[in-house]
């Protein structure tokens, strides 16, 4: 009688390593088809249209008829374009007054209301509210409060027996109004992360000065502002960024106007995109933009290095 032949099995170890190897993509399947609505999100809403923008910016683009290749010539464009030179003209003027401002009302706000004081949590939220409108609704709300005829502001000026004022229909005073109404909602964001900040000053640093004999001004200038010096890096960044990107605020009130003094170079970017329907010379002007803050960022970066290595070398 003939044996029957044995089946054909794989060794144990070879099985156990390609049921290892099984389970192992089935775990990489799932983890990517978790991460792939991500995936598909990010390169749908920042990844495409970067690359997009930047080949729009070499055409002439209408958004209706096909576009055409012109290299450069968007970017020459800018260069002899005075409209674009006074948005930019007004963006860094806007910037200028707006960051340095926000960010002394925030620290002198923060270490006022770092004190033990009456109702401190109160007066906290007042200010940190305006943070948390929208810049559009605060756009409507001070285009009825300065409205030349009709506005409150007038009306105060009048019972104090001042002359009225065009606020955000003089071309003098449209920037620097806008910059104030920036200033009553961005400075409460300075005065959080100052907060938060002032929480970390060691005490022990406080209570060793003031056995020395320091005074609140030397303790203010040599232990609390040389502590405060990288939440302080972070918010110059931070407001520069926002200031060169502010846009819901003018488009509301004053729509670039009077005579082009609030024209800021994202509303010159949109007014190119959608109200000439010049797509491609708007996208220059966005590159243009684009690498401001980068060179922002860069020089920021920067120098926080070399301050850091500063600190080092005289530590050691």
């Amino acid at each position: 009688m003939t044996s029957l032949p044995a089946p054909f099995t794989l060794p144990d170890q070879e099985r156990q390593l390609r049921a290892r190897r099984s389970r192992r993509r089935r775990e990489s399947a799932t983890a990517y088809g978790f991460v792939l609505p991500a995936i598909i999100v990010i390169l749908g809403l920042s990844v495409v249209p970067v690359i997009w923008s930047l080949l729009l910016s070499f055409q002439a683009d209408d958004l209706v008829t096909p576009s055409r290749w012109v290299g450069l010539d968007n970017y020459r464009a800018l260069t002899e374009d005075p409209h674009f030179s006074q948005a930019v003209e007004n963006t860094l003027l806007y910037t200028v007054l707006y960051v340095p401002l926000s960010i002394v009302l925030g620290l002198l706000l923060a270490l006022a209301l770092n004190r033990r004081i009456r109702l401190v949590g109160l007066y906290r939220t007042l200010i940190f509210v305006p943070f948390i409108i929208s810049e559009t609704a605060q756009g409507v709300l001070f285009s009825f409060i300065l409205d030349p005829q009709f506005g409150a502001a007038n009306s105060v000026l009048h019972a104090l027996g001042l002359p009225s004022q065009g606020f955000l229909t003089d071309p003098g005073q449209a920037l620097p109004v806008l910059v104030l109404i920036s200033l009553w909602s961005g400075t409460g964001f300075c005065v959080v992360i100052y907060l938060a900040a002032l929480q970390d000053v060691p005490p022990t640093l406080i209570e060793a000065a003031k056995l020395d004999g320091a005074g609140r001004w030397h303790l203010l200038r040599h232990v609390v502002l040389p502590t405060l010096t990288p939440v302080s890096v972070f918010l110059v960044m931070w407001q520069t960024l926002m200031a060169l990107q502010v846009f819901d605020l003018v488009y509301v009130t004053t729509k670039g106007g009077p005579l082009g003094s609030t024209t800021v170079i994202v509303y010159f970017i949109w007014e190119q995109a959608f109200k000439n329907f010049t797509a491609g010379y708007g996208a220059s002007a966005a590159y243009v933009l684009a690498l401001a803050l980068l060179l922002v960022g860069g020089v920021m970066r920067l120098a926080r290095r070399r301050r850091s290595d500063t600190i080092e070398g005289a530590a050691r």
